[in-house]
């Protein structure tokens, strides 16, 4: 179970936090509530109802708190009490921020106390109180040797941080500070240091909001048990150890989306109605009647299946079926095999949860390319020193004699084995073993290819020298380059020496980090423009200019060895008016095969052959009669197919004519057609029903061609997706 967290943030929202300091073109206060929000969103994120949120605003124009009566506590409200925060609780606090009148940040800080005292009593809690102030209010500061008392008492974590404090470590110092705000400056700092706190600058936090946040997890055992080296039950020196196994490494993910749809509320008449309700400002939602949604307005979407079977009695030949009723197949190529259940008993393996070393193997002869799942670490069942000094030894004893261990493990009853390669791992404070899956012989595929360095002819002749062999040259060019290129070494540390430019623990996952940035700040800003990704995601994308800059000389003796030419870009039509394209060669390929022109295409080899005589004719009436031929042959082949032996070649054929006729800008043709194919296939004016050919053409997109595909196109995309739908 997760810990317990209880966090209060104390905002100011005074008058001077409304202004614009230092050229940074926001106000202070958005400039602070970017580490709010980002902070709280966070919390949000997690979905933990363990981690619970308060946060009180200070030197607001109204009073809220337990403590209001008193003038020491006056202009102080509690915007949002502890408790799990929703987005409709962050929505609401959005509307509540807002600038206002003075008060001190020393009373806002007791009343995070008594909130959290309130709250949290004397449970098991993170308590934690972050402020977030400009300093410039006026501080009563008579009571901070109690504040600092009470905060070390109920174990609590204080963090201020101060727009525009000064932080000599950072490098940020404010000139010409008032008298005013320095005195609170210095005061809010002894509170901190007595509190074994944390103080620091607005600047720093905001710096750092762009680097990922590593998210704690609390590991999960996959397998309690015994690891055992031989028949315990036969064998007394056979070796078992109490282990327990955690995972080491694990693929994150980014959240994912969910689905919904508009609610539908059904009226007296038995008639369906789109709700339309608009939601307050500051929500933000899909659009529905051209008003904005609430989640009230919003239902999860449900699957549902369906199991139908063939039945020429049923309505349109299909029956349904309830699940109960269907038996079990499995996919044996084109082929669905039946197994009934007492078959698939036979066949299932019954094992029991087991960690059983069959065998050793010597480090040099294992590759690297067997690993087929994350790692997974071992270590010795807990509190239990005999297990402990035994793991060690079989550890050490390994990494002695430069061996893994191959294990068969069964997590729990009944389930599959799977085979774990083990390999000694040594730390600081324990030792462990660190465990991958290996492959079953029915896992390993083995591939030939021709040799990267040789060229071995038909007759056997190994040619050591052939065009698609690299030179001397190239490849000492490619070693100059690649070494040029080198990152290991580019980078330099805070003493000048050169360290690794792209360090593991500084390299984060753009995808996961960046959907989880967009997704925190569209909570927070329903309407604003999508910021760009933090800088730390996007620093490895391309490598440093200034390498670039250094392998430039290397990079033109790469292309001048390995004779680089530029490739022509890829012709988007080839219109008939035009010049057919010319092979780089300068071959006419036709000419040399004394090819004549074709005029007739045949049914045994339509696609090349209409391929064939579209590439060889620029006469608009040649292109209508290739495709008149071969749409004759396409009706042909669905007419006289034996049930849907002949769609496959259909629909193909299709496909064909419809990619040359938009290459060629000759839509009008295809799609004049189709209208008659569809005409044809539904009226069953084909050799009977073939309605089934007609899904295929919808399945495989084979529709009308819009004018978005071709512009000499009439059909707009509307237009063509309704000619699909319509039967």
């Amino acid at each position: 179970m997760a810990e317990k967290e209880a966090t209060v943030y104390i905002v100011d929202v005074g008058q001077s936090m409304g202004e614009t300091r230092y050229g940074r073109g926001e106000t202070d206060l958005d400039w602070a509530m970017r580490y709010v929000w980002d902070k709280i969103t966070s919390t949000v994120a997690t979905g933990r109802k363990t981690a619970l949120v308060g946060v009180i605003g200070l030197r607001t124009d109204e009073t809220d708190n337990e403590l209001g009566e008193e003038e020491a506590f006056e202009h102080i409200s509690v915007l949002q009490p502890i408790s799990q925060i929703l987005m409709p609780n962050l929505r609401d606090l959005r509307g509540k921020i807002q600038l206002s009148g003075t008060n001190s940040a020393i009373s806002a800080i007791v009343i995070a106390i008594q909130m959290i005292a309130s709250y949290c009593k004397k449970l098991k809690y993170k308590r934690k109180i972050v402020l977030v102030t400009s300093g410039r209010g006026s501080m009563d500061i008579d009571d901070i040797q109690e504040i600092t008392k009470k905060i070390k008492k109920d174990d609590m974590e204080l963090v201020i941080l101060g727009v525009d404090f000064d932080d000599p470590e950072y490098g940020v110092k404010e000139e010409d500070k008032d008298m005013m705000k320095a005195g609170n400056e210095s005061a809010l700092k002894t509170l901190a240091e007595d509190c074994d706190g944390v103080f620091g600058t607005l600047e720093q936090a905001v710096a750092e909001l762009g680097i990922p946040r590593i998210k704690p997890v609390r590991p999960v055992p996959s397998y309690k048990g015994q690891l055992t080296l031989g028949d315990t039950s036969a064998y007394e020196t056979a070796l078992a150890i109490d282990v327990e196994r955690y995972p080491h490494t694990m693929v994150a993910k980014p959240p994912s989306a969910s689905q919904f749809v508009a609610r539908v509320e059904t009226t007296n008449e038995g008639e369906s109605m789109q709700s339309s309700h608009t939601i307050a400002a500051g929500d933000s939602g899909p659009l529905i009647d051209g008003k904005t949604a609430s989640m009230e307005d919003l239902t999860a979407v449900k699957n549902t299946r369906i199991y139908q079977v063939d039945d020429e009695d049923a309505a349109g030949g299909k029956r349904d079926v309830v699940r109960e009723e269907l038996a079990k197949g499995y996919e044996y190529g084109r082929t669905a095999v039946h197994i009934s259940e007492s078959d698939e008993n036979v066949t299932k393996l019954e094992t029991r949860a087991s960690l059983d070393i069959i065998g050793f193997v010597q480090k040099d002869t294992y590759e690297r390319y067997m690993n087929m799942s994350v790692s997974c670490v071992i270590v010795a069942q807990k509190a239990n020193a005999k297990a402990s000094m035994a793991l060690s030894s079989l550890v050490h004893a390994l990494f002695e004699l430069d061996s893994y261990a191959v294990a068969r493990l069964v997590t729990k009853d009944d389930k599959a084995p799977v085979l774990l390669l083990l390999a000694p791992f040594f730390d600081v404070d324990y030792e462990c073993l660190v465990d991958v899956q290996l492959p079953f012989t029915e896992d390993m595929r083995n591939y030939r290819f021709p040799p990267l360095d040789k060229v071995v002819t038909v007759s056997g002749k190994i040619l050591k020298e052939h065009r698609n062999l690299p030179t001397d040259q190239l490849m000492k060019a490619m070693s100059n380059y690649v070494d040029q290129m080198d990152l290991s070494t580019f980078a330099k540390d805070d003493e000048g020496e050169p360290v690794e430019y792209m360090q593991m623990d500084e390299t984060y996952s753009p995808l996961l980090h960046r959907i989880d940035q967009v997704v925190r700040w569209r909570a927070v800003h329903p309407s604003e423009p999508i910021p760009l990704p933090y800088e730390i995601l996007t620093k490895f994308a391309q490598p440093p200019q200034e390498l670039l800059n250094l392998a430039k000389k290397n990079l033109d003796s790469l292309i001048a060895a390995a004779d680089v030419k530029k490739v022509p870009p890829k012709q988007k039509g080839r219109k008939r008016d035009h010049d057919q394209p010319k092979p780089l060669s300068g071959l006419n390929v036709e000419e040399l095969l004394g090819r004549q022109k074709r005029t007739k295409i045949s049914t045994e080899n339509a696609i090349p052959e209409f391929k064939q005589m579209l590439a060889t004719t620029e006469d608009p009436g040649a292109i209508q009669d290739a495709s008149r031929q071969m749409s004759q042959i396409i009706i042909s082949q669905i007419k006289h197919s034996l049930a849907d032996s002949g769609y496959g070649r259909a629909t193909e054929g299709l496909r064909v004519t419809r990619e040359e006729l938009i290459s060629l800008e000759e839509p009008t043709i295809y799609n004049d057609f189709l209208k008659d194919l569809k005409q044809k296939l539904l009226a069953g004016e084909l050799g009977g029903d073939r309605r089934e050919m007609w899904w295929e053409i919808r399945r495989n997109h084979l529709g009308l061609i819009t004018n978005k595909q071709s512009t000499l196109s009439k059909v707009t995309d509307e237009e063509a997706k309704q000619f699909l739908l319509t039967k």
